[in-house]
């Protein structure tokens, strides 16, 4: 009797050990992929902190607000006809109007990298060629 439990409790740990390494390879992979995605090295790192600090990827807040590019403009108008829309005191769901400013806030965001890192690139570029005397 014991020797039949000794093989199911080994029996068991082999399927549950199996398992766990199956899980963790697939969450390492899901995990790369993630960092393709994003674009790897500073880029990728910096996109990964503006979606932890705001709570939403810069994918899901363009489907919020359903632009396709980051244009100033158009996200503005876009936020401003969303935010009005959803005006609890016109019958709208705060919640809503909340996932519209945070979309609005992330957006805001890359926008604002995108132009750090232009201008820091300019920079980079007037430094390797210096104005001829």
């Amino acid at each position: 009797m014991a020797k039949y439990l000794a093989q199911i409790i080994l029996v068991g740990a082999q399927v549950v050990g199996r398992a766990f390494a199956r899980a963790l390879k697939q969450e390492y992979a899901a995990s790369q992929e993630a960092a393709r995605r994003a674009g790897g090295g500073q880029k990728g790192a910096a996109r990964a902190q503006s979606n932890l600090r705001s709570g939403i990827t810069l994918e899901e807040a363009q489907q919020i607000l359903d632009v396709s590019k980051l244009d100033p403009e158009e996200v503005q108008k876009r936020y401003e006809t969303l935010f009005a829309l959803n005006d609890k005191t016109k019958g709208g769901s705060f919640y809503l109007q909340s996932k519209v400013f945070r979309a609005k806030e992330r957006i805001d965001e890359e926008m604002k990298q995108q132009a750090m890192s232009t201008s820091r690139s300019k920079q980079e570029g007037s430094k390797e060629n210096p104005p001829e005397r």
